[in-house]
């Protein structure tokens, strides 16, 4: 086994390079960045439309160094009547001064030791940035894999041992009714339901917790935090618990028409010790062992419009306004992260299957 980490682990180095690769390849060829936005900002423009820049390159691209030629040209569409010499400086301060290998190279460099910059429009370090995110993240993330769980094991459960019963067909309906509606069309109903819309005035509508939650004692201050997850946590739950449901449907179906089941029944055992006793731990072991993915999914996607909704200031919506606002070392350093993060949670995926069951053995497997 700790060949098999080892092997993975290392494995881990050429995944992370391609995927910052790539992704600085395609930055390389969209239009728009720092610099043009600080130039439209400057020229009264707006951003979105200098976005829209002919030649196709921006100026995060290969080798353009504005106000070259005598300087009297520029790459830059927005930088028409500006001082050359002012657009280099802006080139140095931001680092496209460099070629890009070079540029890629020191990223890489930095990204290894976890120096992943200062923020560009923000003037906050990266790490600073996300760590200050992280408790609407892991709010959401953590509770609501929580309680898809704690639906949707139950819930398979029954629906396996009352296979094709009038239960199994309705629940069936309803999760499939509540995958396909989307989470932000159910969060502006609870809006508009219980949040101050045109009915009820129930719940918060803005941030984790209140604005005095630091004079609340410590029982109201959790009850605080609970009350503004509600609604986001239940529009998100919506359609979270339908895949694990019918996994664990499915997991202890095929459990039940094994032969060991029809054996221990023989021997007098009863419905529920045959249950629990015997198909529990084969069927859970692909449910629990997937409970690390789960987290980082749940921690990491499907939250923007949630955040959005609910004017929740996390990961999400610091990526996305990233990306808009073309602050590269915070588009770099989440997703080095996050690609990071992933690749460990597999690995714990893949040691949690040899812990539930010391059968599987990854090392005899081909690579």
């Amino acid at each position: 086994m700790a060949a098999y980490i080892l092997r993975r682990i290392l494995l881990m180095i050429p995944t992370l390079i391609g995927i910052m690769a790539i992704s600085f390849i395609v930055v390389q060829f969209a239009p728009g960045g720092p610099v043009e936005r600080i130039l439209a900002q400057l020229q009264g423009t707006d951003v979105s439309a200098t976005d829209r820049i002919t030649g196709g390159s921006g100026d995060f691209a290969a080798g353009a160094e504005p106000g070259g030629g005598g300087g009297t040209t520029s790459n830059y569409r927005g930088a028409q009547g500006l001082d050359p010499e002012f657009i280099k400086e802006l080139e140095v301060q931001f680092g496209f001064d460099k070629p890009p290998l070079e540029r890629f190279g020191l990223m890489l460099w930095n990204y290894a030791r976890f120096d992943f910059g200062t923020s560009y429009f923000r003037d906050t370090a990266v790490v600073d940035l996300i760590l200050e995110k992280m408790p609407v993240s892991i709010s959401l993330g953590l509770w609501l894999t929580l309680i898809s769980y704690a639906i949707s094991i139950p819930l398979g459960i029954r629906k396996a041992v009352q296979d094709g019963s009038r239960f199994d067909t309705w629940t069936s309906t309803v999760i499939v009714i509540g995958y396909a509606v989307p989470g932000f069309l159910f969060a502006v109903l609870l809006i508009v339901l219980f949040a101050g819309g045109s009915f009820f005035d129930w719940f918060p509508l803005r941030g984790l917790t209140s604005e005095n939650w630091e004079q609340l004692s410590w029982p109201a201050r959790i009850v605080d935090y609970f009350w503004h997850l509600a609604l986001p946590l239940t529009a998100m739950a919506l359609s979270a618990f339908a895949t694990t449901t019918l996994l664990t449907k499915n997991a202890f179906l095929d459990e039940i028409r094994k032969q060991y089941v029809l054996t221990a029944r023989m021997k007098g055992l009863n419905d529920r010790q045959v249950l629990y006793g015997h198909v529990f731990r084969n069927a859970m072991l692909l449910i629990i062992a997937g409970f690390p993915g789960a987290f980082i999914s749940a921690f990491f996607t499907g939250s923007l419009l949630i955040e959005t909704i609910f004017s929740l200031d996390g990961l999400g919506l610091l990526g996305f306004e990233s990306v808009i606002n073309r602050d590269y070392p915070v588009v770099f350093g989440t997703l080095y992260i996050f690609s990071l993060i992933g690749l460990v949670t597999n690995l714990l995926s893949d040691l949690t299957y040899t812990w539930i069951d010391p059968r599987i053995d990854f090392e005899a497997r081909e690579v």
